[in-house]
């Protein structure tokens, strides 16, 4: 009952919290710096918690990402991103991109406070990514909405919920490559 979930949320939090759950080395596709993202949405689910997960290709990290990931972090206990793999990313933005590789891109997400653990996924959507991590939450910034997003059935199919977080008009790593190009 409650008194177990009790007992198991204050186990988990002496023990490290979220950076106790090191995953072995071997774990390629679930890279995210020795933090196994399954493990990490296990663990919080199995205290009672509540799993969040974004996804993108956040290639030249911006205030923008910053302030969505930071948002979507606030509605629940961990933070999950979900991140397009340098493949994924070129068959969606062409052969330019991505501008970082993917180990750079899960190192700045990683740093970043809000995100408490990076799943990388080869495919053009993250539909199973997120079958994998089954986020209570899927949150996306509000240049989308929620309707009109292909993972919004997937969700659905454990009961997850789809939000969006408010747009910040004018950051984008488009424009920031485009920036970056007149300045040579």
């Amino acid at each position: 009952g409650v008194s177990a979930a009790v007992a198991d949320a204050g186990a988990y939090l002496l023990a490290g919290g979220v950076a106790s759950l090191a995953a072995p080395t071997d774990t390629a596709v679930l890279h995210s710096a020795g933090v196994d993202a399954l493990r990490v949405a296990e663990a919080v689910r199995g205290a009672g918690g509540t799993v969040v997960a974004t996804g993108g290709c956040f290639d030249l990290l911006h205030a923008g990402h910053a302030r969505t990931l930071s948002a979507a972090r606030a509605l629940g206990d961990c933070l999950i991103v979900c991140l397009n793999s340098d493949d994924s990313v070129r068959r969606l933005k062409g052969a330019s991109r991505p501008i970082l590789p993917e180990d750079d891109r899960v190192d700045l997400l990683l740093a970043l406070e809000c995100v408490d653990a990076v799943l990388v996924f080869g495919e053009d959507t993250p539909d199973e990514a997120l079958r994998r991590i089954r986020p209570d939450v899927w949150v996306k910034g509000g240049d989308y909405s929620a309707e009109s997003l292909p993972e919004t059935a997937t969700v659905a199919e454990w009961g997850g919920r789809v939000l969006t977080v408010p747009y910040h008009p004018g950051r984008s790593t488009t424009h920031l490559a485009a920036a970056l190009a007149r300045v040579g």
